[in-house]
């Protein structure tokens, strides 16, 4: 089935007789008007995904990151099998390349989501990514909380889930919020490499309309508004770390 050149537009029919054939998205790029209606829905998609993920990443970050913490030498319930074991397997967490991680584990997704495609398919890479990331993040941000502090807590009787609560995780809070901030903003990308498989959001328009159409207005405007995305949760992470610093919190 041919296409007559009545029905092609007359920038396409005209280039094709002055210069040769181009693609015709590389002539018709996106007007700007045009813009708020196609990256709107993309980062409410964006934000959904990474909104969902990073809820499953503290919840269960969080308590791996006590335990590894505390089933180290020196912890609250030292276990150095366990400890060898739950850290092992952080470890391969976090040694697998996102893209490749999302394209072994697509069986897996299909299982859990039903689909391999979309938000909900892209939750779950996401997800396995996050919580090693952030475990780490936090039993990092455990070990410099004083062995005073906890030492402390000890003494005047708390229980163990109370010194985990209010000696190690109380004290922890500004790094932990730096780092909260710092694994967000990682979600951020995930979610943009997660658009190559459909899941939607900023990745996928950059993806499908900017890149695979030639569109470089759509491109550069996805480009934008991933800058300012990242921008918005820093300066917010910042914020979060000032008002949980003591001294900094006298300061502002």
């Amino acid at each position: 089935m041919g296409v007559t050149s009545s029905l092609l537009p007359s920038t396409l029919t005209g280039s094709v007789v002055a210069g040769g054939p181009r693609p015709a998205s590389a002539l018709s790029d996106t007007a700007l008007a045009d813009l708020p209606a196609l990256l709107l829905p993309a980062l409410g998609e964006t934000l959904t995904m990474v909104g969902i993920v990073m809820v499953l990443v503290v919840a269960i970050g969080t308590p791996i990151a006590v335990c590894l913490h505390n089933m180290a030498p020196g912890g609250l319930f030292e276990n150095p099998k366990v400890y060898g074991i739950l850290s092992w397997i952080v470890n391969i967490g976090r040694s697998l390349p996102f893209l490749v991680l999302m394209a072994a584990i697509v069986p897996f997704t299909r299982f859990i989501t039903g689909t391999n495609i979309g938000i909900a398919a892209a939750v779950v890479p996401m997800t396995l990514a996050g919580i090693p990331f952030f475990a780490r993040i936090v039993e990092n941000s455990l070990r410099d909380v004083p062995r005073s502090v906890t030492q402390a807590a000890k003494a005047s009787g708390g229980s163990t889930l109370q010194i985990i609560r209010t000696a190690q995780l109380g004290e922890a809070v500004p790094a932990i919020m730096g780092g909260l901030t710092i694994n967000t903003i990682a979600m951020i990308e995930y979610s943009a490499i997660a658009g190559t498989i459909g899941a939607g959001g900023i990745g996928y328009v950059a993806v499908t309309y900017g890149y695979q159409r030639f569109d470089n207005t759509v491109m550069l405007a996805t480009v934008i508004l991933l800058i300012l995305l990242v921008t918005t949760v820093q300066l917010v992470g910042d914020r979060l770390v000032k008002v949980t610093t003591p001294h900094l919190r006298r300061r502002a």
